[in-house]
């Protein structure tokens, strides 16, 4: 390792993840450097909201004081402007829903910034994943130990020569162990709270960041079943399927079944209905897989259709570049533009090389009966007309 960046976004999970390394590495420190990315979204629309960034930059500047780590931070608002809000807001157009956290990995993180700063041999980030390098060198992507905080969904759009560059200090830890170590430890952000919302929003609502690309459209809310208008709306590109908060309806709950951008009407469906909207079959198109060949045409496997700790088994077949998963549970929010990640169970006995590896709290970082998973790649979601 000669040349070793690390990603900070002056929180918590980056801060731990540099200590862990330097720790556990203590003869590299020196080829240490810590970068944070300034992207576009927090000068131009810093009136939508409170700007973190200068707060951001305020902890990451004691980190690196701290560490005795040099510090530089790297502006990237044009490439998330060419990269990321252009590609959120015209899917937002088209009435699907965007995906930006997973492409922010994939063009910004392991893409833009690497190429403005001209490569590196290793990347540390506070990714809540975990990395398992085989005897033949191949790399395998893993799920975290903590379910809730797992992150492998948002790299799952990653190269295999990507995600060979990447260590993940934090996978084997609950969340709440990387506080006790931050607070062991002393670190100058232990007691600062988690950022929310999508990558490039900071504290700025998203609802305000599609207000001011897309402006506001007013339509009706119509009871799918009666037909009847319930209310109105303020554009169909503010909802999503499954959606069940923001609509000010009575009487509910009522989750948005479906949409449609030529009348701008917002179909809903009653909870007492929603299995109506639900669905076992999700269709998907132009499959990205890590190690670039798909496993196989058709097989089991597990799945998740959004960021979280649930997986759901399936049998997916596929058919040059579109395909269908069979779910073993229906889900009544599957939306165009989301995407579908591919995971198989992870068996292999030497998986503690992977998850102890950077451990200060072992042993009780995780159960060994906890399941581990790969990941294998991810697809964009379709729903056929």
């Amino acid at each position: 390792m000669s040349r070793i960046a690390a990603l900070v976004s002056g929180g918590v999970d980056s801060s731990v993840a540099v200590h862990k390394f330097i720790t556990r590495y203590p003869q590299q420190k020196n080829k240490v450097h810590l970068y944070y990315l300034k992207i576009w979204l927090e000068d131009e629309l810093s009136f939508l909201g409170d700007c973190p960034w200068e707060e951001d930059l305020y902890y990451v500047r004691k980190i690196a004081a701290q560490f005795d780590i040099p510090y530089t931070v790297i502006p990237l608002q044009k490439e998330y402007q060419e990269k990321i809000i252009s590609y959120t807001v015209d899917e937002l157009k088209k009435g699907a829903t965007p995906s930006p956290d997973i492409f922010c990995n994939t063009k910004i993180k392991l893409g833009a910034f690497l190429e403005y700063i001209d490569g590196a041999d290793t990347v540390i980030t506070g990714h809540y994943a975990r990395i398992y390098k085989d005897d033949t060198t191949r790399v395998h992507l893993l799920t975290a130990a903590d379910r809730v905080k797992d992150q492998s969904y948002f790299l799952s759009m990653l190269s295999e020569e990507q995600i060979t560059l990447l260590t993940f200090p934090l996978g084997a830890m609950q969340k709440f162990q990387v506080r006790e170590y931050a607070q062991a430890h002393a670190l100058s952000t232990m007691h600062r709270k988690d950022s929310q919302g999508l990558c490039f929003l900071g504290k700025i609502k998203f609802r305000d960041f599609i207000r001011e690309h897309l402006g506001v459209q007013e339509g009706s809310i119509i009871d799918e079943r009666t037909g009847k208008v319930l209310g109105t709306h303020e554009g169909t590109w503010f909802y999503t399927i499954g959606q069940r908060n923001g609509l000010g309806l009575g009487s509910g709950p009522w989750y948005v079944a479906r949409k449609s951008l030529e009348e701008n009407i917002i179909w809903v469906q009653h909870a007492e209905r929603i299995q109506e909207i639900a669905s076992h079959e999700v269709f998907f198109s132009n499959p990205h897989w890590i190690r670039k060949i798909p496993p196989s045409l058709k097989g089991a496997c597990f799945v998740k259709i959004r960021h979280g700790p649930a997986l759901v088994a399936a049998q997916y077949t596929l058919h040059e570049e579109r395909g269908v998963a069979s779910l073993t549970e229906s889900d009544c929010g599957i939306a165009e533009g989301q995407y579908l990640v591919f995971y198989t169970p992870f068996e292999n006995k030497e998986l503690c090389k992977a998850t102890q590896y950077f451990s200060s709290v072992a042993p009780h970082e995780e159960s060994p009966e906890s399941p581990v998973y790969e990941c294998m790649g991810a697809a964009r979601i379709f729903v056929p007309q």
